[in-house]
């Protein structure tokens, strides 16, 4: 089995599949490791790391993607990259297969192996999406924070308010990872939070752990109520393989007040904003109907050291199955084969193919 890293080309992404010590477990099971320079510069990984501990320094992708049986990557493949794909090669990375009806066709059409991140599940977690679903639970505080401010068309307050000054609301569409780790961030700087959630057993968990805060059952009603005067607003929904549902519709706009932002989380598998549209890290922002608009579907990507770590500590366990049993590995993980896609032309999750019938 040779294990291929690519760089990363998607825009403004500087994570990278695989770190060193990685690397070195790989090797010295005896896998070889090609990884293309300056692969991991972007996370503080570099050509002389890789080396030590046992990788093979490639020059160019193509290299990479015509020598190696499993490719290894961050985000999915863009289109400069399909055309170096082949039939039984093993893709493992994040997909959001939803947002990407050409990429999920043009993979089917090479016959491409697909295992990806987003769908791989364990006793009812996802073990490799749930990290950077915590990190980009973190930044939308973060972040919100940042454009409340005037200058970017703002309310021009601060979340957690001052002495004698009303704190600031933060509303949390979905109880998921991202909204309870944007909860957990938002009541330690002292704002008011409401988190919105359909399932009864995750609002008792939510209950349970974040005192302060107030959990509501998600419905329209409920989240018109909240909104009202909310100074930030976090969708956090996720179904995988599905495209997430559109919740707060264009009219609902005219319900809030001007200068709040909305973090569109679920930007990945199409948003749940109406007026939501990928952004970038160079321009994450756009105002629309007095509201303003950060939807960046690689969110995480603006820290990459901490979230190329997390997220190859996370993969580590399914990348060495893959890597030491190829097109067994699901056989042996039933993980894996919750998270296999797509096999050699054909649709092997329930999700995906439904969200491509639609």
């Amino acid at each position: 089995m040779v294990v291929g890293v690519p760089r990363e080309i998607k825009s403004e992404e500087y994570r990278v599949g695989i770190i060193p010590e990685v690397v070195a477990q790989l090797s010295h099971s005896g896998i070889t490791v090609l990884v293309e320079k300056e692969a991991g510069s972007g996370a503080g990984c570099q050509n002389e790391d890789y080396q030590e501990a046992g990788a093979k320094i490639v020059e160019k992708a193509e290299e990479v993607y015509g020598n190696a049986d499993l490719i290894v990557k961050v985000k999915e493949p863009q289109e400069s990259e399909w055309p170096w794909l082949r039939e039984g090669q093993i893709l493992f990375t994040f997909f959001h297969f939803s947002a990407n009806r050409l990429m999920t066709e043009e993979l089917l059409k090479r016959r491409v192996t697909c295992v990806a991140y987003e769908l791989v599940e364990e006793n009812g977690i996802l073990p490799i999406l749930r990290p950077m679903s915590e990190i980009a639970g973190k930044l939308s505080i973060q972040q919100g924070m940042k454009y409340l401010e005037k200058e970017y068309g703002g309310k021009g307050i601060l979340l957690s308010g001052v002495a004698g000054v009303k704190k600031g609301k933060v509303v949390i569409i979905g109880g998921g990872a991202v909204g309870f780790n944007a909860a957990r961030i938002a009541l330690g700087i002292g704002a008011e939070v409401v988190i919105l959630e359909i399932n009864q057993e995750r609002m008792r968990f939510l209950e349970d752990n974040l005192p302060g805060a107030q959990i509501l059952y998600s419905n329209s009603k409920n989240l018109t109520n909240a909104i009202s005067d909310a100074d930030v607003l976090i969708g956090a929904v996720l179904i995988p393989g599905r495209r997430t549902p559109v919740l707060l519709k264009r009219r609902d706009l005219l319900l809030m007040e001007k200068g709040t932002v909305l973090i569109d989380v679920s930007i990945d598998e199409g948003g749940v904003f109406e007026t939501s549209r990928p952004t970038t890290h160079q321009s994450p922002i756009f105002v629309e109907e007095g509201m303003v608009h950060y939807c960046v579907p690689n969110t995480p990507g603006v820290v990459p050291r901490t979230s190329t770590y997390a997220l190859a500590y996370a993969s580590f366990p399914y990348l060495r199955l893959l890597a030491e049993y190829g097109e067994t590995a699901w056989e042996k993980s039933e993980a894996l084969a919750k998270g296999l896609a797509l096999y050699r032309g054909e649709i092997k999750n329930a999700n995906v193919a439904a969200g491509l019938k639609g």
